[in-house]
């Protein structure tokens, strides 16, 4: 049964995201900021693709233990594919609310996302096996969640300063991906049931991408 409704669900999610960010690419009418939001969509469905299609097929054969080294490098690419989902964030955030200089601060997020992806290339993540190391796994999550923060907070600060009703949520959906996340990489080896956070945490990231694809409909007309 949860190789069923996991695999159903990933499915969904996969389609969704990536159709969502096709369609917003080809409907951006010349809009910049739309059309890289549908870039940073598809760079996120893609990017979970390769780790979510391995433990689909997983699930549904002969188990996780047996594909430990396909699911850590699907783990591995998705740790990559979703730093560079949150500088595209931070490029969207730019745009949309027409930001110039600032060049400390652009280079703040390239210093952490290029620490992050750093950080998954150490063979100390051990991406490969079964047993690979707590301490790794929040080693090259501090850069991320710090990432993650400032995006949270230029969202939170720019949205409520100009009155963006289209993107007020935006930062909530992100709070809520790493509310969910975090727990997963700390406790989920320990306790599997809190793996169950990450279906909460993908739809606060289908929220994050309908949050741009509904400011498209109703800005390009």
């Amino acid at each position: 049964m949860q190789a069923i409704m996991e695999t159903l669900f990933d499915a969904v999610y996969l389609i969704s995201v990536i159709t969502i960010g096709i369609l917003m690419i080809r409907g951006s009418k010349g809009s910049s900021q739309f059309r890289l939001f549908g870039v940073m969509a598809v760079v996120l469905g893609a990017g979970d693709a390769f780790h979510l299609i391995p433990r689909a097929y997983a699930l549904c054969t002969t188990g996780l233990e047996n594909y430990t080294a396909l699911l850590g490098l699907g783990k591995w690419i998705t740790s990559v594919t979703m730093t560079i989902f949150y500088v595209l964030l931070y490029y969207v955030w730019r745009q949309r609310y027409r930001v110039k200089g600032q060049s400390g601060l652009t280079i703040a997020v390239y210093v952490l996302a290029g620490l992050r992806i750093l950080l998954c290339m150490m063979p100390q993540n051990q991406w490969f096996s079964a047993d690979a190391p707590l301490s790794w796994g929040i080693y090259r999550n501090i850069p991320f969640a710090l990432l993650g923060l400032v995006v949270i907070v230029l969202f939170y600060r720019s949205a409520k300063e100009q009155g963006d009703r289209a993107f007020r949520w935006m930062w909530l959906t992100i709070v809520l991906s790493f509310g969910f996340y975090i727990p997963v990489v700390l406790w989920a080896d320990m306790i599997p049931m809190i793996g169950m956070l990450m279906i909460p945490k993908t739809c606060a990231y289908v929220w994050t991408v309908l949050i741009g694809y509904r400011a498209m409909k109703q800005e390009c007309k």
